[in-house]
C-alpha cells in the first residue's frame, strides 16, 4: 500500500504543471496501457493531431503507451487526482467508478454491431459517458473493441463445459469474474501489462479478448487456442479528468470533443480491417481458430439477467432499454 502511494505521489508531482506549456499551449497528457500497433492507440494519434490542427497549435495531446505511466486502474486514479489528462479505458474496469456502466460488459447484451454503435452514438450511450463525473471522470467518445473470445494454452473451448478447471484471465470487473464462473471457469484478475507473463508461467490457462488485442499482445505465441463464442461486446472509453476538463476554456472543450468524435469515427473504420488482419496473421503464426455454436454460452450467463433484475432493478431498467432499442 506505502509503495503504491509512493507510485501515485510520484506521478502526480510529475504532472502537476504540465496543463500549460511554453507559449500558453494546452498540453494534456494521455496514457494507456496498448501498443503502438494497436487501433486505438492510432485512433488516439488521429486525435492528437486532429486537436492540434483545430487549435492551431493552443492544444496539444502526448501520448505515454504501453503502461509507461502505470495500469489501466493506476492511470484512471491518477485521472481522479488531477494529475493525468486522458485515458483510454475499458468500460468494463469503469464500472468500479461509474456503476451503470456495467450494463455494457454484461454478456450477448447487442444483437449485432449495427445494434451496439446504435445504442452507444444515441441517448443511452451518451448518458453513460457522464456517468462517472461523480467520480472525476468525463467520458469523452467510445472507441470499438470489437466482440470478446476466449484464447487457451492447452485445448480449444468449444463450449462452457471446456472450461471447468480452467484459469481464466478477466479485467478487474466483477460483471466478467461472474461470467467466467457462470461459464464454469475460474476467473483470475491480472493486469494486462503482466498477461503475457502469467500465460507463459501457468498462472492462467487462458484469457478473453478481442482479435486485435490478442495478436498485438502477441498472446497468441503463448496461446494457440481462439475459440470465437464471442460472449461480449464491451467499448473501450476515451476518458478525461473533470479536473482538467473544467481547467479548459468553452473554446477548449469544443475542439477537444470534436476531436474525440473524429477520432471514434476513424477508429469504427479501421477496426473491422484490424480484426481480419488478425486472425489471418495468427493462423499463419499457427493459431487454431474455432468457431463454437454460441447458444450453449448464452443460456449459460441467462441467470445474470436473473439476478440483477433482483438486486440491482435500477441497472436491469437500462439493460431492457438497450435490448428493446433494436
Amino acid at each position: 500500500m506505502k509503495m503504491r502511494i509512493c507510485y501515485l505521489i510520484t506521478i502526480a508531482f510529475f504532472f502537476l504543471s504540465a496543463c500549460k506549456g511554453p507559449g500558453g499551449v494546452r498540453v494534456i497528457k494521455l496514457g494507456h496501457g496498448l501498443g503502438v500497433t494497436h487501433p486505438v492507440h492510432e485512433a488516439m494519434v488521429f486525435m492528437a493531431k486532429r486537436l492540434e490542427e483545430k487549435s492551431k497549435g493552443e492544444m496539444i495531446i502526448k501520448i505515454y503507451p504501453n503502461q509507461q505511466l502505470g495500469s489501466e486502474r493506476e492511470l484512471v486514479e491518477l485521472l481522479q487526482i488531477g494529475s493525468l489528462g486522458m485515458t483510454k479505458v475499458s468500460s468494463a474496469v469503469m464500472e468500479s467508478f461509474a456503476p451503470k456502466l456495467q450494463v455494457l460488459s454484461m454478456p450477448y447484451l447487442f444483437k449485432d454491431d449495427t445494434h451496439c454503435h446504435r445504442i452507444l452514438k444515441g441517448p443511452i450511450g451518451q448518458q453513460l459517458l457522464l456517468d462517472g463525473e461523480d467520480f472525476w471522470l468525463r467520458g469523452l467518445c467510445y472507441y470499438d473493441a470489437g466482440k470478446r473470445s476466449f484464447y487457451t494454452k492447452n485445448k480449444p473451448v468449444d463450449s462452457p463445459e471446456d472450461l471447468k478447471g480452467l484459469k481464466i484471465r478477466v479485467m478487474e470487473s466483477n460483471t466478467a469474474i461472474n461470467m467466467v464462473k457462470n461459464f464454469g471457469g475460474s476467473p483470475t484478475p491480472v493486469s494486462y501489462g503482466e498477461l503475457y507473463t502469467a500465460l507463459q508461467q501457468g498462472i492462467v490457462d487462458g484469457a478473453e479478448n478481442n482479435p486485435p488485442s490478442l495478436y498485438t499482445s502477441r498472446h497468441y505465441e503463448v496461446c494457440k487456442y481462439y475459440s470465437i463464442n464471442e460472449h461480449t461486446a464491451i467499448p473501450d472509453i476515451m476518458i478525461i479528468s473533470t479536473k482538467v476538463w473544467n481547467l479548459l476554456s468553452g473554446q477548449e472543450k469544443q475542439w477537444l470533443q470534436e476531436a474525440a468524435d473524429e477520432s471514434a469515427e476513424f477508429q469504427y473504420k479501421i477496426w473491422a480491417e484490424s480484426v481480419e488482419e488478425s486472425l489471418a496473421e495468427m493462423e499463419k503464426a499457427g493459431v487454431t481458430i474455432v468457431y463454437p455454436e454460441h447458444e450453449g454460452f448464452r443460456i449459460a450467463v441467462e441467470s445474470m439477467y436473473e439476478e440483477l433484475n433482483v438486486t440491482q432493478p435500477e441497472l436491469a431498467a437500462v439493460v431492457a432499454q438497450i435490448r428493446n432499442n433494436q
